[in-house]
């Protein structure tokens, strides 16, 4: 029987779902646990971050499998028939990781747009968080599907908060 959490974040485009996967991730190495991060459908623009996540190798792993610098949903649909094929590769890296124990803290970051954009049905996201025994996941994306919504231990919903800052200085 699987003992790890599962945690839901999801929300609006823009709400800060994956830096707070993030910082959870942060809080889960200052534990001394192991890390894996694996991105969905925000394409392969990670070198931007890249040396910061490097600094956290090799207690925390980030991996995009997607090739295309762009978003999954800006690509012609050639290209996405492609990156489907690579997300299927990050998806069967995520049972692995659950599988053999590899981590203690999986993020699937933007997870659930796979789902809702119809890319993988629910089912497949289900089968890979029954691989976790004690690992906890992360999950994340805007929407959030019913079926996973059953197997979460807790779901956050993020929105994008704005707020009026008043310089007292500028008066």
């Amino acid at each position: 029987m699987s003992t790890g959490i599962i945690d839901v974040i999801c929300g609006e485009k823009g709400s800060g779902k994956s830096s707070m996967a993030l910082g959870r991730a942060l809080q889960a190495l200052n534990q001394g646990r192991q890390v894996v991060i694996i991105q969905f459908l925000k394409g392969n623009r990670k070198q931007e971050n890249l040396e910061f996540y490097k600094r956290l190798e090799p207690e925390m792993k980030l991996f995009c499998f997607e090739k295309a610098e762009r978003y999954f949903e800006d690509l012609t649909p050639e290209e996405q028939q492609e990156e489907c094929i690579n997300i299927r590769n990050g998806l069967n890296y995520a049972k692995k990781v659950l599988s053999t124990g590899e981590c203690d803290l999986l993020v699937l970051d933007e997870v659930l747009g796979l789902v809702d954009q119809g890319i993988v049905p629910a089912e497949t996201l289900l089968s890979i968080l029954e691989c976790r025994d004690s690992a906890d996941v992360i999950l994340t994306g805007n929407a959030l599907p019913e079926a996973v919504a059953h197997v979460a231990d807790r779901v956050e919903k993020v929105a994008v908060l704005t707020e009026l800052v008043i310089d007292k200085d500028q008066g």
